[in-house]
């Protein structure tokens, strides 16, 4: 099977009339680009204040931070307009579901007990109005990108998250964002292009897929920073969700039809 196979049970989410499902990934706040973090963060929540309306579920597929690292009672400074904006949603009983990337990967417990995410580290499967959804963050799925999975084994082990700990926050968060701007096997530039389709990851692993469970409709990704569309063999569709550093893109599900959109203030 291909590596990063769900392995819970498929999760139903029906839509009621007028509400549709929204997929967002790959803010990297913290991270300066063509705009500011702050810049950028605030028309994410501009784009909240006006997808609240109509948002039946809301996924986030990963890096919303550019680095994060949880401490027992410490967790990195900022982000707050995104995140109180994020609360009113689950405030009013809207779910959000938090796909951690390879930039945020290391979540413990903060947006769980403080935001009422539900919190996911691998794959999963979701039904959503008869589609089936096979959602993630991305990294380290499909063939390539080998230097990455043994970085993220080690990143992901808890001996070496437990004795990262012990480093002083101020110390352990600026390393976490030197590597997650400076180290290339972590922030690469490659993802940011179209190399074809015998190139694209998570396309090649979502075929792979298809040969094992035929049943899925769509899958969608982050981590490319690119959005995408990709049709495999007219049995289901492949969408990157792009990003909110140079692309302003997103996914929109009204419980028929399935649109990737770009939010332009």
């Amino acid at each position: 099977m291909p590596n990063g196979l769900p392995m819970t049970k498929t999760k139903n989410i029906k839509l009621t009339t007028g509400k549709k499902a929204y997929f967002v990934s790959d803010h990297h706040f913290g991270l300066d680009a063509n705009l500011s973090s702050l810049q950028r963060e605030k028309r994410f929540v501009q784009w909240l204040e006006i997808i609240k309306s109509d948002v039946g579920v809301l996924f986030i597929l990963g890096d919303m931070f550019d680095a994060w690292f949880e401490y027992k009672s410490a967790v990195p400074k900022g982000f707050v307009r995104s995140l109180g904006k994020l609360a009113e949603l689950t405030d009013v009983d809207i779910p959000v579901y938090f796909f951690v990337g390879n930039h945020d990967m290391w979540m413990r417990n903060y947006l769980t007990t403080e935001l009422h995410f539900t919190v996911f580290f691998e794959p999963e499967i979701f039904v959503i109005n008869q589609k089936k959804f096979l959602l993630g963050h991305g990294d380290g799925l499909g063939p390539g990108d080998k230097n990455y999975k043994l970085l993220k084994k080690l990143f992901r082990n808890p001996v070496a998250q437990f004795l990262f700990r012990w480093l002083h926050p101020d110390i352990g968060l600026k390393l976490i964002r030197y590597f997650s701007q400076k180290n290339k096997l972590i922030s690469g530039e490659y993802d940011r292009i179209f190399h074809g389709k015998d190139q694209e990851w998570l396309y090649l692993y979502a075929m792979e897929y298809l040969t094992k469970q035929p049943q899925i409709d769509y899958f969608v990704f982050g981590h490319r920073h690119l959005p995408l569309k990709m049709s495999i063999d007219n049995k289901s569709t492949y969408f990157n969700t792009g990003d909110w550093l140079e692309h302003f893109s997103y996914l929109v599900y009204d419980g028929q039809n399935i649109q990737l959109k770009y939010f332009n203030t």
